[in-house]
């Protein structure tokens, strides 16, 4: 079976009981947060290796370790191959730092934005920047609403119950 599939099966398990898969979580938050603490003290650095490789430098499970793979690919300059993942699969942890960053903060992981190690690769000004541009991402603004008796947007000089509104 693919890793992926394994850890998902596990994570958002329907069958589990809630204080086991809270029990779950907390235990991975806490790993992932240690390899996020060393992958951050090195930014610059890609880590590369496979998934049993790096499970085994970062001293956690190949389970968690697919989760961590899971969760960080959407931050990765080149994503890995996570659907068809095994053991032996070659991955790099070469990961964009604002897009990570902000991946963190819509992710609402302020255990993980909230690192110190983040201090040392943005000032505050810059971190505040990113996070309410994370914030914004997903922000759904509406224009202003066209009353039916307001000049018609297309500029014809009519109402626009008189115009565009007609067909609408």
């Amino acid at each position: 079976m693919a890793l992926l599939q394994d850890w998902r099966d596990t994570a958002y398990s329907q069958t589990a009981d809630q204080k086991t898969l809270q029990a779950f979580w907390n235990d991975y938050f806490q790993q992932e947060k240690g390899i996020y603490e060393q992958l951050l003290a090195d930014p610059d650095t890609v880590v590369k290796g496979t998934v049993k490789e790096l499970a085994e430098k970062y001293g956690v499970s190949i389970q968690i370790m697919t989760g961590f793979l899971d969760g960080i690919n959407d931050s990765l300059v080149e994503p890995n191959p996570i659907d068809e993942m095994t053991e032996d699969t070659e991955v790099s942890l070469g990961f964009d730092k604002e897009k990570l960053y902000k991946n963190m903060v819509d992710a609402k992981a302020d255990w993980l934005y909230g690192l110190p190690a983040w201090e040392q690769i943005y000032d505050e000004e810059t971190r505040k920047a990113l996070y309410l541009e994370a914030k914004k991402m997903n922000t759904i603004v509406k224009g202003k609403k066209i009353g039916r008796n307001d000049p018609c947007p297309c500029g014809s000089g009519k109402k626009y119950k008189f115009c565009c509104g007609r067909n609408a």
